[in-house]
């Protein structure tokens, strides 16, 4: 923002104009063509000064090969965060998104519809994250006596996926013991994150050991170990539209592509990436290096989460060039997510 405050109004005006030219052409920018398209009464001298201010604070840069100028990711955060304008999304391109969720009965087939409709709508890429075990939530829980002193523990979240677990507690224990053990977890625990499972076990056990059997406490430590490893919430996400990026000049190299596609097959950064949009508010923009991701450097990632009863799952978003049309894509991924958490809270908010 201080960037921002140095500007001139005419510096600002005539960095958007140099920004829009060359999202929409993908050429770099003359002080002719500024010019001309800028509806300023400028003369190219003085234009071409005011490109050399803009180009002094890194917001826009010259190619080797050419005497126009590009924008710099720099020269895009200034122009996402105070220069643009939203174009609101068309009603009907609502209405055909709403359309191809409504259909729709089981969430993983509403996960895939979302990627295929952002890569449709945008022309690039589009992604959804498979909601994170840690961030579905836990609603009932029961122990089952198997041969041999093992037990079977039937997981059900409430995003009406069930798991199931064998154990080997370290004593036998009766049907009634197992199913005490199931009635105290289920009175006390509803609602928790996966995640949380664990340390909300131990500390029932703590804090009820009076008043519990050290037979039933023997169960709930043993249903704490179900939690402890990470591996079991692990995440994953369905991508769409991939090839299309093939149609973008600065992506099409091939070494470059390779990267890029091996990156989307290699998942582990990506999530990573993406993780960093779970808890934050709104739309969010990864602009080439700020990703802190070499195969990203010449692409942009907007997201947004997608949430059920106010308990966010996921996030989904568009990948493309960074001179990907902002203006729309942005309403895009936030209309998207909206749609898809509605749509997600028809199928999942009542317990069946």
């Amino acid at each position: 923002m201080s960037q921002f405050l140095e500007l001139t109004e005419r510096s600002q005006h005539l960095l958007k104009v140099l920004i829009e030219r060359y999202i929409d052409e993908g050429q770099p920018v003359g002080s002719r063509t500024l010019s001309r398209g800028a509806g300023l009464n400028l003369s190219p001298a003085t234009i071409r000064n005011i490109m050399a201010d803009l180009e002094e604070l890194g917001l826009i840069a010259s190619p080797h090969t050419s005497a126009g100028r590009v924008p710099t990711v720099k020269g895009y955060r200034l122009f996402i965060d105070s220069l643009l304008t939203v174009k609101p999304l068309e009603a009907g391109v609502t209405r055909e998104l709403w359309k191809g969720f409504e259909s729709l009965e089981e969430p993983h087939e509403l996960l895939g519809a979302a990627s295929r409709l952002l890569a449709q709508v945008s022309r690039m890429a589009g992604l959804v994250t498979l909601p994170r075990r840690g961030q579905v939530a836990f609603r009932h829980i029961e122990f089952l006596p198997l041969s041999q002193g093992r037990v079977l523990v039937v997981l059900v979240t409430d995003d009406d996926e069930v798991y199931n677990r064998v154990i080997r507690p370290s004593q036998a224990f009766t049907p009634s013991q197992l199913q005490q053990a199931s009635n105290y977890l289920n009175a006390r625990l509803e609602g928790k994150r996966l995640t949380e499972l664990r340390d909300a076990i131990r500390q029932e056990v703590q804090q009820t050991e009076k008043r519990i059997s050290e037979e039933i406490k023997s169960v709930l430590e043993a249903a704490g170990s179900l939690f402890m490893k990470p591996e079991s919430l692990e995440e994953d996400y369905v991508l769409a539209g991939q090839t299309n990026l093939m149609d973008f000049t600065e992506l099409s190299e091939q070494a470059r592509l390779r990267k890029l596609f091996e990156a989307f097959d290699e998942k582990r950064d990506l999530l990573h990436l993406l993780d960093q949009c779970i808890e934050a508010e709104g739309v969010q923009i990864f602009i080439g290096e700020e990703s802190g991701y070499w195969p990203f450097e010449q692409c942009s990632l907007v997201t947004r989460s997608y949430e059920v009863e106010g308990r966010v799952l996921g996030v989904l978003g568009v990948i493309g060039p960074t001179r990907m049309r902002y203006e729309s894509v942005i309403p895009l991924v936030d209309i998207t997510a909206k749609l898809l958490s509605t749509a997600l809270n028809q199928k999942l908010a009542s317990p069946s």
